[in-house]
């Protein structure tokens, strides 16, 4: 799902950019706002480190650009939305400039992608869905974030002018590719959140024993 350089045209890049700098912004000032418990601060730190060493194991699909495990469920249901969001794109980030693992200009496109699309709708899938039952709320969420973000990939290059493939073909494909691969991304997200439910269930973002809600939020 990492897009290199030269998929993208400019027109893209740039739009991308801006609206995942947006989004950035509102998650920082989220932060800054609410407050954050400094206990938070080196569980970030492990959940962005055990998914930068997951992503770095891909392979390539055709007509889009690499299927891997994202992280953004596990991210968005340990740490919460906001904060699940500045842990994706710090990995993202360091990927692209330290690894080269996905483009500069095409950055801004995968941090929407994975950082921001999937992790805010596996926050809320699992929101929503946890109530019922968690094992459930974790799959689906894993499931579908990583479905829609591989969806927003295909939207993006399928859009731009200097990739070969039309918005016809990417989208199906990485569509289709991320949903079978979701399934895998859906029972990862659940073994880890029911590891981590069963051990340290206080660790997950608005657990039941409330402890690491941010200063002020409501459930």
């Amino acid at each position: 799902m990492h897009i290199p350089d030269g998929f993208l045209d400019m027109n893209i890049a740039v739009v991308y950019y801006v609206l995942t700098a947006i989004v950035i912004g509102i998650c920082i000032y989220k932060i800054k706002k609410d407050g954050i418990d400094e206990k938070r601060v080196p569980i970030a730190g492990l959940v962005a480190a055990g998914i930068f060493a997951a992503q770095m194991l891909n392979w390539p699909i055709p007509g889009g650009t690499s299927a891997h495990f994202v992280g953004g469920a596990v991210a968005a249901i340990i740490l919460g939305p906001f904060l699940g969001c500045i842990a994706m794109t710090s990995v993202i980030t360091i990927q692209a400039l330290v690894f080269g693992d996905g483009g500069i200009t095409a950055l801004g496109t995968n941090l929407f992608s994975m950082a921001i699309v999937d992790v805010f709708v596996a926050y809320y899938i699992y929101r929503a869905l946890s109530k019922k039952n968690t094992k459930i709320a974790a799959f689906v969420a894993g499931w579908i974030g990583i479905t829609l973000g591989a969806i927003n990939t295909g939207i993006a290059t399928g859009l731009s002018s200097t990739f070969q493939y039309s918005i016809g073909t990417t989208v199906p494909i990485m569509g289709i590719w991320h949903g079978a691969l979701g399934i895998i991304e859906g029972l990862i997200t659940v073994s880890i959140v029911a590891y981590i439910e069963k051990n340290r269930g206080d660790i997950l973002y608005n657990s039941n024993k409330g402890k690491t809600m941010a200063k002020g939020e409501k459930r």
